[in-house]
């Protein structure tokens, strides 16, 4: 087996581990019996998300998939600020 062949191996085995991933924090998001719980399963589901697009970029060698990937992570950081906020005081603008 070359390298490449092994790269391509674990590319497709790490998509498959966060895609799996990604269905755990999508069971929590639903099935989470508090709203903290349904916070951390949004958090943890927008970084598996923005984890798979780096690595399907790195698959299809392609700058796109990081620059989206950035942008999920930003907006991912924002809004689970945001929830936090709104669990706390009741209101995310004073």
């Amino acid at each position: 087996m070359s390298a490449m062949d092994f790269l391509r191996l674990c590319l497709i085995g790490s998509q498959i581990v966060l895609a799996l991933a990604m269905a755990f924090a999508m069971y929590r998001l639903i099935r989470g019996p508090r709203a903290q719980d349904r916070i951390l399963g949004l958090d943890t589901f927008y970084v598996n998300a923005m984890l798979l697009l780096v690595v399907f970029g790195i698959r299809r060698a392609s700058t796109l998939y990081f620059e989206a990937a950035l942008i999920v992570g930003m907006l991912g950081f924002v809004s689970t600020v945001a929830l936090a906020k709104f669990l706390m005081r009741g209101e995310v603008i004073e």
